[in-house]
């Protein structure tokens, strides 16, 4: 496949893409940010609607005041533009804004409780603790397989459904994996779920800021019913997270979290709640989180998704080759044509610790990657062949240096002679490993 490796379109778009940054030897050099995974830097277009709304910046809901119903009127309006991005239903589902991710998949597994062990949730080997840990201590959890590449293995996921014969409440699976890219077929699952009378919940961290996200495909079986991302992964770095689901889900019971704003009448005896979404949402808005995360969608949705996902496939595809083209460098992902993946990609270099090659990538290059387990340690352990005895030792000897790998990932404003600069670092750290300094 041909490449135009030249400058992106996009990068012009994003803040800080020519900083410079002090290498290891004194010199300075154009920083490359390769974590993108971890978090975005901002749009242009955030920032300035950040310096426009802060002038109007003021409480929201119940003030009179003019810059008070302005906020109030933005932080209420952007519900409507959040759903819009996903295509969700803008009658029964409704937008609940939190800090990020993991506090959105916290307050559904709160939400969701019975106070009972009865119910079943189907995670996944591949999923990150965030959509792991919340379900264990309320919930009987299991975890459907992944194959010898890592991938998503539906049959295993209809063999557990069948198995627990309708006691599933829900399957949760990540949309995109943080670790090795590969996008689930997350329509086919929510299909499978619904079949067998379960709700799925769509992990979109790392999907929604990559590819098209359909929360309403014309199947009904095929529909999302609960969707959680994060503002700090698609360009608009300032607190806000979304979880949208059914209103139905919110009407009953009580939020996890309560006070100011949730609830309408309050004595020493009882309390009569909001309604959802504000019942869900204590405290004082973060509403500049919010007015980012609106200008963020704005901004994705003008350069289009699907360019944007068609871009990021091709840095990533490019990336992919010229690391398999290195002796000594293993991968932990698969690109097959036809096959959606996000730009993200786990490698280690052979006889170099995974925090050592980083460092020397940063040090040398000013190339920002990341190194670990990503918050998802038994995908890992999966990808990287590691027993439960290995674990064992780790467990009482919580001082040694544990394996993982390293991660590179993408964002619409990277290119092609940004790479280009990464493997020919890598090039010489296989060739010189000793000879370079840390």
């Amino acid at each position: 496949m041909n490449y135009k490796l030249s400058e992106s379109i996009y990068r012009h778009l994003v803040m800080g893409t020519d900083m410079k940054i002090p290498l290891g030897n004194g010199e300075w050099a154009t920083s490359i940010n390769f974590d993108n995974a971890a978090s975005t830097p901002p749009f242009v277009s955030v920032m300035e609607e950040i310096n426009r709304f802060a002038p109007m910046y003021s409480s929201v809901h119940r003030g009179t005041g003019y810059k008070s119903r302005y906020s109030s009127q933005l932080y209420e309006e952007a519900r409507s533009e959040v759903l819009n991005f996903v295509n969700a239903d803008p009658v029964n589902d409704t937008v609940i804004f939190v800090k990020n991710t993991t506090e959105a998949i916290n307050k559904l597994s709160y939400r969701l409780w019975e106070d009972n062990k009865k119910s079943i949730v189907l995670s996944t080997w591949m999923e990150h603790h965030s959509n792991d840990l919340p379900w264990r201590n309320k919930f009987q959890v299991d975890y459907v397989e992944v194959n010898s590449q890592g991938k998503l293995n539906l049959t295993d996921l209809e063999h557990k459904l069948m198995r627990y014969k309708g006691k599933v409440k829900l399957v949760t699976v990540t949309g995109a994996s943080n670790v090795t890219g590969y996008i689930n077929p997350i329509h086919k699952i929510a299909e499978l779920a619904h079949q067998y009378r379960a709700k799925i919940l769509v992990d979109g961290a790392q999907m929604v800021p990559h590819t098209l996200v359909n929360m309403r495909p014309q199947n009904p079986l095929q529909r999302i019913d609960y969707l959680a991302f994060s503002a700090h992964k698609m360009y608009a770095p300032f607190g806000s997270g979304v979880l949208i689901g059914p209103r139905e889900t919110f009407q009953k019971g009580v939020s996890e979290m309560v006070g100011g704003g949730t609830a309408e009448i309050v004595t020493h005896d009882w309390v009569i709640w909001n309604d959802p979404p504000h019942k869900d949402e204590a405290g004082s808005p973060n509403v500049m989180g919010v007015a980012a995360l609106v200008a963020a969608i704005k901004t994705l949705c003008a350069l289009d998704m699907r360019k944007i996902d068609h871009y990021e496939y091709q840095l990533a595809e490019y990336a992919y080759s010229g690391l398999k083209s290195i002796p000594g460098i293993t991968l932990y992902t698969q690109y097959s044509p036809g096959e959606p993946h996000i730009g993200v990609i786990p490698f280690n270099v052979k006889g170099l610790h995974h925090e050592r090659v980083a460092s020397i990538l940063s040090q040398e290059a000013g190339i920002a990657v990341r190194t670990g387990c990503f918050c998802t340690q038994p995908y890992i352990q999966k990808l990287l062949a590691i027993s439960p005895k290995q674990m064992e030792y780790y467990k009482k000897s919580r001082s040694t240096s544990r394996p993982g790998v390293v991660r590179i990932s993408f964002g619409l404003y990277n290119n092609f002679n940004e790479i280009n600069n990464l493997l020919q670092t890598l090039e010489q750290i296989v060739r010189h490993p000793t000879m370079i300094i840390s």
